[in-house]
């Protein structure tokens, strides 16, 4: 069985990836995630899903290497990681009483054969009319500076929803186990079958 990487820092995606007790290990892929000019989400997320697990395949010859990449598509502008507090409460604010979609790009490179998967799954969040004490409260207990659309939906974040809807909920998170399980399936490696 060829070992795992998963071609992120994200300790949120790690976290997910334990579910499926299943040893592997992580290291940063380093790459420029700047979107293209008039890029579309899923052309993005889908691009830098597998950029990220390419940029570790030099180090991994005989792995299954693991990229994702998440963006929020809101107003019909892409929305990424906030990284500041005023940027956070500006993303909320705008989100408020709106449905937005998370568009999550996935990718598997098995090294020894050179077979990439790639996919990209939706998921979509309607937001409750927040007020500005919420957002304000929100962020300051949360810090959601590294997280796309400005919530962690894994913890107080939950509260801001009226709504959540899509195949995968670890989609919300930026790794969907359900399809990942599926690509995993297709190289030999079945968590129910270790």
């Amino acid at each position: 069985m060829c070992e795992i990487v998963l071609a992120s820092s994200s300790p949120f995606r790690r976290t997910l990836l334990e579910k499926l007790n299943l040893p592997f290990q992580c290291e940063a892929p380093n790459i420029d995630e700047a979107p293209l000019a008039g890029e579309a989400a899923d052309a993005m997320v889908l691009r830098l899903a597998r950029a990220k697990a390419q940029a570790l395949a030099g180090h991994y010859g005989q792995h299954l290497i693991i990229g994702s990449d998440q963006c929020c598509v809101l107003d019909g502008h892409i929305t990424g990681k906030p990284y500041t507090h005023d940027n956070a409460v500006a993303q909320l604010r705008q989100a408020s009483g709106k449905r937005i979609t998370f568009h999550t790009g996935l990718a598997l490179l098995n090294t020894r054969t050179g077979r990439l998967q790639a996919l990209v799954e939706h998921y979509h969040v309607v937001f409750r009319a927040l007020s500005d004490r919420e957002i304000e409260g929100y962020v300051s207990q949360e810090q959601p500076w590294h997280s796309a659309g400005s919530f962690k939906c894994e913890g107080l974040g939950i509260t801001l929803f009226d709504a959540l809807s899509g195949r995968d909920p670890n989609t919300l998170i930026g790794l969907p186990l359900i399809a990942l399980t599926g690509m995993l399936r297709n190289e030999g490696v079945n968590p129910l079958t270790p």
